[in-house]
Order: C-alpha cells, then structure tokens, then sequence
C-alpha cells in the first residue's frame, strides 16, 4: 500500500511561477510538495528572451503600474541573485518612420523614474556616427539612446528557487505529472506518477496551487475537474540564435515596421540571442516551434539596422515558448496585458488557488502575493520574507559579484580564466560544492569538452533534480551551444550508461 503524506500546500508546475511560490511558501514553515511534468523551466519559463526588465514598450498600453513594479521587482533580483542576474545596457537606434524621438525620450525618462531607479545608470543620447555602440549600425541611422535594464539566466533561476524550496523543507518532483487532484472534503487527495521510474506517489493537501503556466486551464478541469471564469491567451514567442556580430558588451532594442521591437542581446561570450515574436497560437503548447516566416522576420529586422546582414545560414539554433498571458480581451497578441490574476476556487471544500498570466521578472511579487491571498487558509504561516533573502549563491558581500570574481581568481589559480567564469555565473559561493576539494582539472573528473567536467554534473544529479543529458546541457547550462555534436552524443550515452547503472 502507497503511504500518503499530509502537506499544507500542493503545487502543480515548476516553472518560475511555481517554483517561486514553492520557496515563499517553504520559508513561512508551510509543508510543501513541487511537481512538475517535465523537467524544471522545460516550458515557457527557459525560453525567454532572459531578461528582468520592466517592459519599456508596455508604456505604449498604459500599463504604469505594471512597469513600475516590475521595475522596483528589477533592483530586489539583482540584489538577491547577482550571479545570475546583471545589468545590461541596450542601444536603441531611432528610426523616425516608426516613434518620433520625442515619444521614445518620454518612455525613456518615465523609465527611469517610475521605479526608484538605484543601481543603474540612466539614459543617455548617442551620436551614432561618433560613439562605438554605433559602429556596426547602417550609417543611415544616426541618434541613438541607451538605457539600463537586466539579464538573467532564466532556467537558472527558476532551479535556484526550487533549490531553496528544498532546503527549506519542500518536496520536489519532477518527471512526476499530477495525474488525479480530487477534493476530499476539507483536503485534496492528489495523485503523481514518475513518468521514468513508473512509481507513484500519494498526498493530501489543505491546498492545491495551480501554476501550471500554458498548462493552468488544463490543470483547472481535466486535472483537478473544477472550472474558472479566467483563462489564459496562448502566445508564441520565437528566437534565434546567431555568431554575435558587434564589439561590446552592450545589447540593442531595434524596432520594426509593424511596431514591434526586437531585442539583439550578447549571449554565451560569442553569440547573439535575437527575438521575439508574437504570435497567437492554438496548439499543443509541448508542441511549439519557431517556425520559417518567424525566423525571417526576425532576421530582416535586425538587416534594417546592422551593417553586417545576416542569412538563414548563420542561424545557429532557434527556440520557441509559449506565453500564457492573462486574456484580457484585447486582439493583438503585442497589446494583451502581462500582468497576472489569482483565482481562488474553495467553493467544493478544499481552496485551489489558479495563477493565471505573470512575467519572469515579477515572479517573486506574484508568489508573495499569492501567500498573502491564502493567509486565511493558514493562519499559522509566516509572514513576508524573500524580498532580502539572497538566491542560492547570491549571498555576496554587498550583491557584489566583480569582488566575488577576483576572490575565485585567489581561490582556484589553477582553473582557467572560462571555467571559472562558467563557475561564477551558474553557482556563485557554491562553487566550493562542484570543486569539493580538487586543486587541479584532473581533479574535477572526466572532460566531455568545453568546460563541462564530471564534478559539474555530480554536482548537478545531486542537488539540481539533473535527471537526463537535456536536462544538464540545456537547462541547468548551455553546454549544448560550447560541444561538437559528436561531444554531445558522447556525453549523452555516457549519462545513460550512468543512470542505469545507478
């Protein structure tokens, strides 16, 4: 006979969303159980453009609030996860057939007032002819202006959440769909299976939270056979990836003829990510791609600005997400609102709580108010606390992370300038944890190539739910961009051979 556990707070979805109540929850002393059907941020949450940002162009709908908090929300991450989120500055050439400049200088100044601004410098106006960020732009474009807003490795964060989940006492599952979510009276008798193991496992909960992202309508009917007035609008949001082809650390927001504005950001040391696009979609959302028409569109977009044009053939991926964004009611996909609604169902007994919308920058808020909305149903938890509660390996002196760096540069000699790097921005002070005493690359284990080691991925079936190769080379890192196809495959049958043998 399966034991049942007791938890006060079952939750359906780990991506940011889930993940972030999972952990503010856990630190307010609720018992808490995160499952998900995949892999951690399979979905929409690590198919972002990975950035925290405050939406500049949501100014256009009005939406003030909303970029204000997100803004606010942009200075708490960086203070909290300053190994895996930095800031950024974007160049935006102008281009007077689509905004006059004056209408982008406003957006510019509210952007940098609305939310306290602290930490990052402000905007500024550029010469293009004269000034390097636009050196690789057509000459025919030539004012410019620079603002600051934030990169962040997206997967990452959604892992480091359910990481402090886990060490704060929460359960996490993944590879484990809720199959049955039933309300028992005052409790709901909940349901998982281990899609690679076949195991099962049962629990009672005083309350169900559905987070589930594109997933939630689902989850509200099929799932836990309950139904909501909400719903959520799917949208495709597609990118590609390309060799990076300007000088500098600084990235570009170009906009397009139909309004749009496309991101061009420094990715991986020697890349650029580009995108997004916007598209209503009705399928499966297990099944989206980025399709042709998307990824010409992106293309002829950043050829309208740049000297050096770009062609399929330099199209070294493409990735694809779909957004649930809350239905508003509005028609293009562009103007439907990012702003998210909490929806609570206890008419049967047991609450369920349904999120419907967010953005990966205000995830924490959400997840705050969200506990702050079920209060009723615990009266015994803590209150508010992640607000200044450092992300696994962000407890830096002063959420500094170049003084971090030049320590790691006395503490490890030994390692090369990239690995450390790699090191620093993935695990922050955890880096003692994958090193674990070796004072040489030898030490570190097996070499796959790049700067994946054997102790990086002990490292991560550890303590990071590492579960099959996909799981290391694309989410927990981007050693899939750095290997050869041959280095992938190699790695690929090695963990196999690993995992079975265990």
């Amino acid at each position: 006979m399966t034991d049942i556990r007791k938890v006060d707070l079952f939750v359906i979805g780990g991506g940011i969303n889930g993940a972030g109540i999972a952990r503010d929850a856990a630190g307010r002393g609720l018992s808490v159980v995160l499952c998900e059907k995949d892999d951690l941020a399979e979905g929409t949450s690590s198919r972002s453009g990975k950035l925290v940002h405050g939406g500049l162009r949501y100014l256009e709908y009005y939406e003030f609030r909303l970029v204000r908090e997100a803004l606010i929300e942009r200075e708490v991450l960086m203070r909290n996860a300053p190994h895996i989120i930095w800031p950024m500055r974007f160049v935006l050439p102008h281009s007077p057939q689509d905004r006059p400049a004056w209408l982008v200088r406003l957006g510019l100044f509210l952007y940098d007032h609305l939310g306290g601004r602290r930490k990052l410098p402000g905007t500024r106006t550029l010469n293009l002819h004269r000034a390097p960020e636009g050196a690789a732009i057509k000459d025919s474009y030539t004012r410019g202006f620079e603002y600051s807003d934030c990169w962040v490795d997206d997967a990452r964060l959604v892992v480091l959440n359910a990481v402090d989940a886990a060490e704060r006492g929460a359960t996490v599952l993944t590879r484990s769909p809720c199959i049955s979510a039933r309300r028992d009276g005052a409790i709901w008798r909940v349901t998982t299976r281990d899609t690679l193991t076949g195991e099962t496992s049962e629990f009672e909960a005083r309350m169900l939270v559905n987070a589930a992202g594109p997933w939630v309508t689902d989850v509200v009917t099929r799932v836990a056979g309950s139904n909501s007035s909400r719903n959520v609008r799917l949208v495709k949001g597609s990118h590609i990836i390309v060799p990076k082809f300007w000088k500098g650390e600084n990235a570009y927001l170009v906009q397009n003829h139909d309004k749009r504005v496309i991101f061009i950001n420094p990715y991986e040391r020697d890349k650029a990510l580009i995108g997004t696009t916007d598209i209503a979609y009705e399928g499966r959302a297990e099944d989206v791609t980025a399709d042709e028409a998307e990824v010409q569109y992106l293309i002829d977009a950043v050829n309208r600005y740049f000297k050096e044009q770009l062609t399929r053939d330099d199209v070294l991926t493409t990735f694809s997400g779909v957004r649930p964004l809350f239905d508003d009611g509005q028609g293009n996909p562009s103007a439907v609102t990012r702003d998210y609604v909490f929806d609570i169902d206890d008419r049967g007994g047991a609450p369920l709580l349904n999120i419907f919308g967010g953005k990966i920058t205000t995830f924490r808020e959400l997840a705050e108010r969200g506990l702050q909305k079920v209060h009723k149903y615990f009266p015994e938890m803590g209150g508010d606390w992640t607000g200044n509660a450092p992300l696994p390996g962000g407890d830096m002196a002063g959420a500094d992370y170049e003084e971090f760096r030049n320590r790691m540069k006395q503490d490890y000699p030994w390692m090369p300038r990239e690995l450390r790097r790699h090191y620093g921005r993935l695990y922050g002070t955890r880096i003692d944890r994958i090193v674990a005493g070796a004072t040489s690359l030898e030490g570190l284990g097996r070499h796959f190539g790049g700067t994946l080691y054997e102790a990086e991925v002990t490292y991560l079936v550890k303590h990071e739910w590492a579960r099959t190769a996909e799981d290391i080379l694309w989410r927990r890192t981007k050693h899939r961009l750095h290997l050869t196809e041959a280095e992938q495959a190699a790695f690929a049958k090695w963990f196999e051979d690993r995992r079975e043998a265990a």
